[in-house]
Parts: structure tokens; sequence; C-alpha cells
């Protein structure tokens, strides 16, 4: 019988350090980003930094299909809460794009300045903002923490409002982090500052899908285990509290390159989000 103990939680929860050449990402992300937000915006079709709030990262860029919208695709992005903003990863928005679907990716303010119940709001204000900017529709993508905020939006106690989660027809987390509870023992909550009374309160595992909730748990094969359990854990909890979800740990990616699906219509991550 083999028992199985973490004792180093921040171990446990470190990506770029586990990974061959792991300080390249976020950085390798940079250029491609900025040459996709500058191809789409030289045919007209970007609008960036659009304000959702008052707060100087209450913003969102939007890209826009070659014709009218079939719906609105929202990519949360990752960064523990406490680092990075939407800059680094509009080339992502590239697979829904093609597929027809205009693509938000909003900002929010990060930790210690915000606490992730904070956090929560805005991303439910983005969407909100952003439906108000494209009808049909809505898909919810994030990574890592994004993932945590996503599912979060289809939770019980979501943010948003009713004619808002109507629209909602399903949920990729992409190596998403579902229960709070383990950051606290990490030297990253002396940023994140997550308690045990908001860890329960903003944790999705913890919670109860909204009714007729669909979500895909995506994760790397290659990632951390605590990614790969964190990722089973939401299908699991909340496929038996009615919510249609799948949990697939895609063969030889690690927690930066399972994003790399996004930029091909074709790919099985991007079919995944238009199930």
């Amino acid at each position: 019988m083999m028992r199985h103990r973490i004792s180093d939680w921040d171990n446990a929860y470190a990506n770029g350090i586990n990974i061959p050449q792991g300080d390249r990402w976020p950085t390798a992300w940079v250029e491609p980003a900025r040459l996709y937000r500058e191809a789409l915006s030289a045919l007209g079709r970007t609008r960036l930094g659009l304000p959702y709030g008052e707060r100087p990262r209450n913003r969102f860029d939007l890209f826009l299909p070659q014709n009218k919208p079939a719906g609105l695709v929202v990519f949360v992005h990752g960064g523990f809460w406490i680092g990075l903003d939407n800059s680094y990863w509009s080339h992502f928005a590239r697979g829904a794009v093609e597929r027809g679907y205009a693509v938000v990716m909003p900002m929010y303010t990060l930790a210690p300045e915000n606490r992730i119940a904070d956090i929560t709001l805005e991303i439910g204000r983005a969407i909100e903002a952003a439906a108000k900017e494209v009808d049909g529709p809505i898909r919810l993508i994030g990574h890592s923490a994004g993932g945590h905020l996503v599912t979060r939006m289809i939770s019980s106690t979501s943010p948003l409002p009713e004619a808002v989660c109507s629209r909602i027809v399903n949920v990729v987390s992409l190596s998403g982090v579902h229960d709070l509870r383990p950051l606290m023992q990490t030297k990253m909550n002396e940023k994140q500052r997550i308690d045990r009374e908001e860890a329960y309160r903003e944790s999705p595992a913890l919670l109860e899908p909204m009714s007729g909730a669909w979500v895909t748990c995506w994760v790397g094969a290659g990632e951390r285990s605590e990614f790969i359990r964190q990722n089973a854990l939401l299908a699991n909890i909340w496929k038996g509290l009615g919510a249609e979800t799948a949990v697939v740990e895609e063969p030889d990616k690690h927690h930066f390159n399972v994003l790399d699906g996004l930029e091909d219509p074709n790919h099985p991550l991007v079919d995944a989000l238009f199930s």
C-alpha cells in the first residue's frame, strides 16, 4: 500500500521550476500575443481596453470574427490572482475567433490589493459588460486561477445576474484551482490572503453548481500532481451534484503549453469549448 502526503506546498504548486526551460514562460507568450493583436487591429476586428468598472485594471479586450459573432467566449487569465494581465494571452483567442465567436479577455485587480472574493465580483462585472457587447450563447474558459474564476461563475453563489447565467452554455476550466484551502499553506498566500472563511466561500469544489451546469476540467498529463488532483476534484464533486462534467488529461502537456490548443480552431480543446 502506498501512502501520499504533501509536505512542501510551495513546490506542489510551483510550475516554472518543475518544467524543463520553464522560465521561458510567461515571456514566451508576449510576442505572439502582440502580433495577434496587431494583425486583428489592422483588420478593424479589435476593441482594446474597454472599461467594465472604475478601477485601473477593470478593462477587457474584445476580438471579433470576420462576420457577425455567433456568440461570446470569455477567457480569464491565470497568475495565481497575484500576477500578469490579459496582454499575455491574446493569441489564444485565435481558435474561438476562427470558429466565428467574439472573444473577450478581461483584466482584474490583483491581490494583495484585492481579495479573491473581490476578484470574483470583478470578473462577474466584466462578463456582464461583455454580454451587453455581444449577443448569443456565452462560453467561459479560464486558465489556472482563471479556471477557478470561470467555474466560480457557474456556482450556486455566482455574482452573475440570471439573464447572463441563462446564456452560459459551457465552461472549460484549464488547469484550474478549485479548492483554495491548500494555497493557505503556501508563501503565495502572503499576497493572496486567503483565510478559512474565504476558502470555503470562494472554492467552487466546496460549492454547488448552478442548475444545468456543463463543465470540462482539462489539464496537462505532465502537470504537477496537485493540478491533476484539483482538475479531477471539481468534476467528481459536481457530477454528484447534478452538473454534466468531463475530465481530460492531455498527453505530453504541462501547465503552460496546455494552452497551445486554443490557437487551433480544430484542436480537441477548442472542440470541448464548443461542445
